[in-house]
């Protein structure tokens, strides 16, 4: 009897077990599912987390690189400004200017320094045309066809010319200009301009410094003995000392003396205009060159131009001054230059012993070979 009742027992609690309600079998499921869900999305987010960590790391990379990029864009571009500042002011200091001019459209670009010789408004379009009128007709004949060589050969030139700018000084220029080719064919001509007036200048003082007497202002001894080397056949010598001038200086003093130096060689130069070159060459001495006179008969009026001119009384202060001029005349003919000096000095000597203020000829075949105190003007 018991041991039915545990077997009905035993069944009662199986069933019981058996017939447990659904709601607890889906609420074991359903824990699960969340438990799983809640790790896949930790995952998930995990995973996010290192995208995100990863994408700001390159976010940031890339931000350092940027700034690194911009730091050293800056640089360069502080340098370039630096070295245009440094161009310019060199640049400005030289007097030196860039110019460019497209072909065949002739359109002008200039810098300020182009702009600043030529006397134009900066900024203003300029004009090549007007540009043009800034030079003298020869110089602009002068570069017009340096111009047109250049571009015809595909070359470069250099030109040193002068200009008149818009206002009216005049100055000297150094163009330089390189022709640009596409596929053979001229598309821009450009270069330097740059202002060399001082240098011009400080050349031309030393040029006449080496070649003109710097009180007289007449050509120096260096400068005739090169004329007198390549004096032709056909050519005369005159030589001229002062008469009289040893007692200014040595009476007036040497500022007298200079003063009649200066009206002697001022009235030497009105004498003898049309002759080739007229030197002063030592103290009181002087010189005139003729190149084409092979009788000597161009010779023996402006000798005798001479000795008149020098008669006038020169005024001087208080007290007018009173010198003359004795000549001595050579053809040049076979002669070399130094034989050609010496006769022509012996005839200024014969001159000066025959009473001075006389002209007197080396070449004993001229008729007239003693022309006297009196020759007239």
């Amino acid at each position: 009897m018991v041991s039915t009742r545990s077997a009905t027992q035993e069944l009662q609690g199986t069933q019981h077990e058996t017939l447990r309600p659904e709601s607890e079998f889906l609420g074991r499921t359903d824990h699960g599912l969340s438990a799983a869900a809640l790790q896949l999305a930790h995952r998930v987010m995990d995973a996010a987390d290192t995208r995100h960590a990863r994408d700001a790391a390159t976010i940031a990379a890339l931000r350092a690189e940027i700034g690194a990029q911009a730091a050293l864009i800056r640089a360069q571009a502080d340098h370039i400004s630096q070295v245009q500042t440094t161009f310019d002011r060199a640049a400005a200091a030289a007097q030196i200017g860039i110019w460019e001019c497209d072909l065949p459209s002739e359109t002008l670009r200039w810098s300020g320094a182009v702009y600043d010789l030529f006397e134009f408004p900066r900024g203003s379009t300029p004009d090549r045309t007007i540009a043009l009128g800034c030079y003298p007709d020869e110089a602009r004949r002068r570069l017009v066809a340096a111009r047109s060589e250049a571009i015809a050969r595909r070359s470069s030139f250099s030109l040193d010319t002068e200009i008149v700018g818009r206002r009216g000084a005049r100055r000297w220029i150094r163009i330089t200009a390189t022709v640009e080719c596409r596929n053979d064919v001229p598309v821009r001509i450009f270069g330097l301009k740059q202002d060399i007036t001082n240098e011009r200048l400080s050349s031309e003082r030393i040029r006449r410094l080496a070649e003109f007497d710097f009180l007289t202002g007449l050509a120096n001894r260096a400068t005739f003995e090169l004329h007198l080397a390549a004096l032709p056949e056909t050519g005369t010598l005159l030589l001229i000392d002062l008469d009289g001038f040893k007692a200014i200086n040595d009476l007036y003093g040497h500022t007298a003396g200079d003063a009649c130096l200066k009206e002697a060689a001022a009235r030497l130069g009105e004498a003898c205009r049309g002759a080739d070159l007229v030197a002063r060459i030592g103290g009181d001495e002087f010189a005139v060159l003729v190149t084409n006179d092979p009788a000597g008969s161009h010779a023996e009026t402006l000798g005798a131009r001479i000795v008149h001119a020098m008669r006038r009384p020169f005024p001087h202060g208080t007290v007018h001054l009173g010198f003359g001029a004795s000549v001595g005349i050579a053809r040049a003919g076979h002669s070399l230059p130094a034989d050609l000096f010496h006769r022509a000095d012996k005839a200024l000597y014969a001159a000066k012993a025959a009473g001075r203020g006389r002209v007197e000829f080396a070449d004993r075949d001229i008729p007239r070979a003693g022309i006297g105190a009196n020759c007239g003007g």
